[in-house]
C-alpha cells in the first residue's frame, strides 16, 4: 500500500488499536532535515509495549509506533548526508510509515563499502547494540572467559552467543524449550541448558573454579536467581528484560557473600547518553560482522503495511522462527 502510516489514537492491544491511513505528507525540509523512504521495520516487544502504554516512554496520541527500521535517503537537508544513502534510525521516530522525516542526527549511516541486506540492518539498533553493550559495559572480560544468559533464543541472545564468538568469549545459554537447543549451538553456543532446577549445577560441572563473571537476564523471577547463583564471586548481573513479569529478589547472601554487582541496561539510553562517535563505532562494528556474515538475526514472516494487525498478533505469539518485518 503505498503512501500509508499505521497509527493508534488509544493504548490498547495493538490488533484491536492499529489502523492504517495515508500517509500525512512533508512537502519541504528544514535545514538539517532528510526524507527517508523506510524499508523494513521489525516489530519488537518495545513496540507492542509502547502501543500498550506501558513502555517506558508513553507517546502523545494520535502516535505512529516503530522503534527501529532500515531506509533510503530520498530527499536530504543535511551537508552530512546525501540521496541515497543507506541509514537505519537510532532516535524513535515512528518507523511504520512509506517515509519519515528527521533531522540528520537520528539515523545511522552505512559506510558505503558495506554490503547490508536491508532486513538484517532493520534489526541493527536494538538487539545487537543491546548484546555488545552487554558484553563490553559491566566487566573486563577476557578471550576464554564464560558468559551466561537466559532467553538465550531470544534476538539479543542469538545476537550476543555470535558475538561472543568475535570477542573469543565462551557462552552458557540457558532456554525453556528443548526443541530450541540445536538452533543455537548451530549459531556458535558453547552450552545449551534447559532453565530449571539443575541449571546451576551444571554450570559448576561445566565451568569449575572459572565461574562466569557475567550474568545477562532478560526474564527475571527464578531464573533470575539461577544466574547469581552460577556466577563468580563479584561477578556482574545485568537486567535488561522481564520476560516473566516478576520482579527481583535478591538474596541477602549474593549481594554479602559473592559481593554481586546487580545493574541493568536500557540501551536506549545508552544511546542518549554516548557521544556521536561511540554510537557510530559500535554500529559501524556490528555492521562489519552482519556485511561478513558473522552476525545475523533470524526473520519468520515478512508482512506488507496492509497486514499490520495480523503482522502485530504473530509477533505476538511465543511459538516463532524469529522476528516478524513489516515491509513498508
Amino acid at each position: 500500500m503505498a503512501d500509508s502510516q499505521v497509527n493508534f489514537n488509544t493504548f490498547g492491544n495493538p490488533s484491536d488499536v492499529l489502523e492504517v491511513g495515508e500517509l500525512q505528507k512533508v512537502t519541504a525540509l528544514a535545514k538539517g532535515q532528510i526524507r527517508v523512504g523506510v524499508k523494513y521495520a521489525p516489530i519488537n516487544p518495545a513496540d507492542i509495549n509502547y502501543i500498550q502504554g506501558v513502555y517506558g516512554v508513553k507517546p502523545e496520541l494520535p502516535a505512529v509506533p516503530g522503534l527501529e527500521a532500515s531506509g533510503v535517503v530520498l530527499e536530504s537537508n543535511s551537508d552530512q548526508i546525501s540521496e541515497g544513502d543507506a541509514v537505519i534510525f537510532i532516535e524513535r521516530v515512528g518507523t511504520w510509515k512509506n517515509e519519515v522525516i528527521c533531522g540528520a542526527d537520528s539515523v545511522y549511516v552505512f559506510p558505503e563499502d558495506l554490503d547490508i541486506c536491508q532486513q538484517q540492518a532493520s534489526m541493527l539498533k536494538v538487539n545487537p547494540l543491546t548484546a555488545l553493550r552487554l558484553l563490553k559495559d559491566f566487566v573486563v572480560l577476557k578471550p576464554g572467559d564464560y558468559v551466561i544468559q537466559n532467553a538465550a533464543n531470544s534476538g539479543v541472545g542469538q545476537c550476543l552467543i555470535q558475538i561472543a564468538k568475535q570477542l573469543g568469549l565462551k557462552t552458557i545459554n540457558v532456554v525453556r524449550r528443548v526443541e530450541v537447543m540445536d538452533e543455537l549451538k548451530a549459531l556458535g553456543a558453547d552450552h545449551v541448558l534447559l532453565d530449571n532446577d539443575e541449571t546451576v549445577a551444571e554450570v559448576r560441572e561445566i565451568c569449575g573454579e572459572h565461574l562466569p563473571k557475567l550474568a545477562c537476564n532478560a526474564v527475571g523471577g527464578d531464573s533470575a536467581l539461577r544466574l547469581m547463583d552460577a556466577i563468580a564471586q563479584k561477578g556482574a548481573h545485568v537486567t535488561y528484560g522481564a520476560m516473566s513479569l516478576r520482579s527481583l529478589k535478591v538474596p541477602n547472601k549474593f549481594l554479602i557473600f559473592k559481593r554481586i554487582h546487580i545493574q541493568g541496561l536500557w540501551v536506549t539510553e545508552w544511546i542518549k547518553d554516548s557521544s556521536q562517535e561511540e554510537i557510530n563505532a559500535a554500529y559501524t562494528q556490528l555492521a562489519q560482522w552482519i556485511s561478513a556474515g558473522k552476525l545475523k538475526q533470524s526473520i519468520d514472516t515478512v508482512y506488507p503495511i496492509s497486514e499490520v494487525n495480523k503482522a502485530a498478533d504473530h509477533a505476538m505469539q511465543g511459538m516463532r522462527n524469529g522476528k516478524i518485518l513489516l515491509q513498508l
